[in-house]
């Protein structure tokens, strides 16, 4: 959403920085500041600065900067659009409208929002009369708390199959709520074959599902009938609720999620509602699916590395395996899961329950990371005790790998499974260097120093120097190219060494892991870059004609012919099929290495532009224009010249 001009500026003008940090920080007036301890490190010296002049906090201790906004989204895990409606009620001031559909939109989810929490009401209401006694007696014999209850807000829906079956409907009838509102909210059923509508939920324990804000959005009902087809009913989706965008509990498990460091995935309402009677508040749940790529980014809305709690039954595993498989595609810098599995024939509830709250911190505490799951999900599987199983062991593992969407994240975890596989089949083995995980971006740095037909390569061992200050030696024709003259920019940079590498591809035998953690910003050159890292994995040496055969199978060749097609590179003649092995690697290594001090030199740059922005001094302006002046200057042309 796009606010109109002004807005923003009016917001922070009005609410000031230190009355919102220090309902969370204890801070104390230093001159023009406010200094407190960080709220987000564990420190005992103050290094927490907040200036309600230039309407921003700074923690020297993290590195973390911003306005009031960006306070509430770290401490208080709200987007920003809900850090914005949060202050602007506070400071007295009505959200802008986005357009004439997006109101008119809103205008009936708000009442719908009504609708649901008549509905939640009455729910509450009917659990405490005569009719919700059988509920009561089922809350009581699962060990619920009348405290609990009411945090939760959970309810009783009267009715039966044989009885009256419209309890609800007449309630809401009765508050001017239209027949067409209940249906669209999923509280009565109605049609053209229906002939007359009724409740949807009927003799159910009533839980409320909240959204992000925590307005009630659906419910889910337990059975209290042995008979009743579902045990567990949800809401139907509706304009208010997609149940696979939604957590139980998300509302209410944020600043605990925040407070504790983490968030706790468990399987349903009861196991949620029995965490927080052990004193464990920092538990959402799922809606009766398997974990969507909504519901793991929420997760990681929370916490970077959210535990995934299942029963340690097969059903459990199984359960556990698909959240492996969902989340390797969706894996980032940082951001990963943690598996927690319970004592076989006990979920969360019943472990709280029967022994405790620290029995069930116990089994939090040893959790597992995603890397051992994929592992053990590989492995567990069958024997590996001949040749031909050792390798389909291998190929599944570098599919599994093949998955992660992130180069970074993709690099390391063939690593850890390169070594894992090497001490599984008995440490010393020889196939490291001979194939499958030997290979590629799997290879070892320092394997081979004669890859080009016997000639030494120029450093005598495989893999990028992490130093920036190397450059290969200087041929003749890499000083007539276009990189020399510094005439290639960011895109030019990665289509050069794309076109390198579609032309010379046995240089992935040394740099695969180098070119899979560099930034790509075109979007279709990194998924080429990715694409060639990953036949590569599986096929070495790998040939030009092979490598275009497989783009082509992978409707990626038309990328690959747009870069030979261009007239951009023709001045770089190291990045052609007839240059020799030693000039490819030499413009290689030189586009690589300009291209990485870019992005290091741009990334110092915005942190320049900040530093200045908040204190213009001769000393931040000195260096923001120093920084400026080297990115443009042809840094190659430097190391060439």
């Amino acid at each position: 959403m796009s606010f109109p001009k002004g807005f923003l500026d009016e917001l922070k003008g009005r609410i000031r920085v230190s009355e919102v940090v220090g309902r969370k920080v204890k801070l104390t007036r230093r001159g023009r500041e406010f200094v407190g301890l960080s709220p987000f490190t564990n420190e005992k010296t103050p290094s927490f600065t907040v200036n309600d002049d230039k309407q921003f906090y700074h923690c020297f201790s993290s590195g973390e900067h911003g306005d009031v906004i960006k306070f509430l989204e770290k401490t208080e895990n709200l987007s920003f659009i809900e850090a914005v409606e949060r202050l602007a009620a506070e400071a007295g001031m009505e959200m802008p409208e986005r357009d004439a559909h997006a109101a008119q939109r809103d205008k009936e989810a708000a009442t719908l929002i009504d609708v649901m929490e008549m509905a939640a009401q009455f729910f509450r209401q009917k659990l405490q009369e005569g009719v919700g006694a059988e509920a009561r007696a089922y809350l009581e014999r699962r060990g619920m708390r009348g405290k609990t209850i009411d945090d939760f807000g959970i309810g009783y829906a009267p009715g039966d199959d044989r009885g009256d079956r419209t309890s609800l409907l007449k309630y809401l009838k009765s508050k001017n709520v239209t027949l067409d509102q209940m249906v669209e909210a999923g509280l009565v059923i109605s049609g053209a074959d229906i002939a007359e509508p009724y409740d949807r939920f009927r003799n159910r324990v009533m839980f409320p599902i909240a959204d992000a804000r925590g307005r009630v959005i659906a419910f889910g009902g337990r059975a209290l009938s042995a008979d009743a087809k579902a045990k567990y009913l949800n809401s139907p989706e509706t304009p208010l609720f997609h149940k696979g965008r939604v957590l139980y509990n998300l509302a209410r498990a944020r600043k605990p999620a925040h407070d504790e460091g983490t968030v706790i995935a468990v399987e349903g309402y009861m196991d949620v509602v029995g965490l927080a009677q052990g004193g464990i508040y920092n538990a959402v749940a799922p809606l009766g699916t398997a974990l969507t790529e909504d519901q793991i980014q929420l997760l990681w809305r929370m916490a970077p590395e959210p535990i995934l709690c299942f029963d340690g039954d097969k059903a459990g595993l199984r359960a556990a395996y698909r959240a492996v498989e969902r989340v390797l595609p969706l894996l980032k810098p940082g951001h990963s899961l943690r598996f927690a599995l319970l004592p076989e024939g006990k979920d969360p509830d019943d472990l709280v329950r029967e022994e405790g709250g620290d029995a069930m911190r116990e089994v939090l505490a040893k959790a597992r990371p995603l890397s051992e799951m994929l592992w053990e999900k590989e492995t567990s599987t069958g024997q590996w005790d001949t040749p031909e199983r050792r390798a389909k062991l291998e190929a599944d593992l570098e599919a599994a790998v093949a998955a992660i969407g992130d180069p970074k994240v993709r690099a390391h975890y063939a690593e850890a499974l390169r070594e894992r596989v090497s001490k599984f089949f008995g440490g010393g083995r020889q196939a490291a260097s001979q194939g499958g995980y030997g290979r590629g971006r799997f290879q070892q740095r320092g394997f081979r120093t004669d890859r080009f037909g016997g000639g030494r390569s120029f450093k005598g061992r495989g893999g990028f120097p992490r130093g920036d200050s190397y450059m290969p030696p200087v041929t003749p024709e890499l000083r007539r190219s276009a990189l020399a003259s510094g005439a290639t920019g960011e895109q030019g940079r990665e289509g050069l060494l794309l076109l390198t590498l579609l032309n010379h591809p046995e240089l992935l035998e040394n740099y695969a892991e180098d070119i899979s953690r560099i930034a790509l910003r075109t979007p279709a050159l990194d998924r080429l870059r990715n694409e060639i890292i990953d036949i590569a994995a599986l096929h070495a040496p790998l040939e030009r004609e092979a490598l275009k055969g497989h783009l082509l199978s992978r409707d990626l060749a038309e990328i690959a012919r747009r870069l030979e097609a261009g007239s951009a590179f023709r001045s770089d003649p190291f990045a052609w099929p007839d240059a020799s092995p030693e000039e490819a690697e030499a413009g290689f290594l030189h586009t690589l290495a300009r291209h990485r001090r870019a992005i290091m030199l741009e990334a110092e740059l915005k942190a320049a532009e900040r530093a200045l922005a908040e204190e213009m001094t001769e000393e931040n302006y000195a260096r923001f224009r120093a920084i400026q002046e080297q990115l443009e200057r042809s840094d190659v042309a430097d190391g060439l010249g």
